[in-house]
């Protein structure tokens, strides 16, 4: 396997790398046994992953019928059991949503995850909208792997709902060109976020100082300040230059609904 130089990153009380990983079959963080899968159940695995990604807002019939030059009735009849795929079919859909085959395998059991349980020195960056609704990071949407010294994450205390304790824990992103404006100099370009994805209140975590979220906003991820005020969440930046956002809360929601985790660590390249 190919080692790339670490980058450097700063944080007020240790200096971490980003150890950039060739996410292939070679690196033994990423060997996973999987249970076979057929052809069918590989169909309705991919079925149900797009009727998910429609129903959360990310995609639509109209949209996928571009992206694949298939007529929408024709997807449509897929999406509702009436046909299957050819292998052709299958290969231009995955590519068009930027899925692999690895991605339709079924996890071993609910607490598996693309680290072992526990494991929180190797922290798995990815997309943004892997960290807002992937409840497990599989290995083939893993961007790169993040190391940390096996002590920082350790004493790190959580404050989730049940449901979302099922969710692998940690995961980090890399902070949008609109964050490190709005959060400037807290977090810089390039800066990479790590999330506890199990903290989801907005009790503060130390009384001293707000809490740095991750929220959902729309489809998108924003790493603001919040507070709740009015059945509303407000999202507050740290550069007074940049506005307040307000995210209304749907009738019989909880702000917890939004907050995708709170940033542990704000790693700023050197």
């Amino acid at each position: 396997m190919l080692n790339r130089p670490p980058v450097e990153y700063n944080i007020h009380f240790a200096h971490l790398a980003l150890l950039k990983e060739n996410l292939d079959q070679s690196s033994p963080l990423l060997m996973v046994n999987f249970p076979q899968m057929n052809f069918s159940q590989m169909h309705e695995r991919l079925r149900m992953e797009l009727m998910r990604r429609i129903e959360r807002g990310t995609l639509s019939v109209s949209l996928l019928a571009r992206q694949t030059g298939f007529g929408q009735s024709h997807l449509s009849n897929f999406l509702h059991r009436r046909r299957q795929l050819s292998l052709d079919a299958l290969d231009r859909i995955l590519t068009a949503q930027q899925m692999a085959a690895a991605d339709l395998m079924p996890a071993r059991s609910t607490g598996e995850s693309f680290l072992l349980e526990g494991d929180v020195s190797s922290i798995p960056v990815v997309s943004h909208g892997s960290a807002l609704f992937e409840p497990v990071i599989r290995p083939a949407v893993a961007q790169t792997l993040l190391h940390l010294p096996s002590h920082v994450l350790e004493s790190v205390r959580p404050r989730a709902t049940i449901a979302r304790r099922a969710w692998q824990r940690f995961v980090a992103v890399r902070a949008s060109a609109a964050d490190t404006l709005a959060m400037y100099p807290l977090i810089l370009p390039e800066a990479v976020a790590i999330l506890d994805r199990h903290y989801t209140s907005l009790a503060p975590y130390r009384l001293e100082r707000p809490n740095l979220y991750a929220i959902r906003n729309g489809s998108h991820l924003t790493l603001r300040y919040a507070d709740f005020l009015s059945n509303r969440l407000v999202l507050r930046p740290h550069n007074i230059a940049s506005p307040v956002d307000l995210l209304e809360i749907e009738p019989g929601g909880s702000p917890n609904d939004l907050i995708i985790g709170r940033v542990v660590l704000v790693l700023n390249e050197t």
